[in-house]
């Protein structure tokens, strides 16, 4: 069996490396925010609080906006990503919240 990038040119390898280094980086960056965010759950769900925030949301949106026209990444991307991101944190907050209701 040959190895892995086995006849492709030394470049394409070394960058195939470097987005598979990041991809895992997405990875744990994404368990860590979805830690927090279930904790932020809980605590909405504990104050009775609504699973979903809509201006923070809007803040958040017009932030990442920025930081990606920053970065230099399609500011139409981040925001379709983030909402991506907030939808299903969402989803788990009114988990949160409705097994808080059963268990209360």
């Amino acid at each position: 069996m040959a190895a892995p990038g086995a006849g492709l040119p030394a470049e394409l390898v070394r960058l195939r490396g470097s987005i598979d280094n990041i991809d895992a980086a997405l990875v744990y960056l994404l368990a860590e925010r979805f830690k927090a965010t279930q904790q932020v759950g809980v605590l909405k769900a504990s104050r009775g609080l609504p699973p979903s925030d809509p201006a923070r949301e809007a803040r958040q949106v017009a932030r990442l906006r920025t930081l990606a026209h920053e970065a230099e990444l399609d500011p139409v991307f981040a925001e379709k990503f983030l909402a991506f991101i907030v939808d299903e944190v969402i989803r788990h907050h009114e988990a949160i919240a409705s097994d808080a209701r059963t268990a209360g």
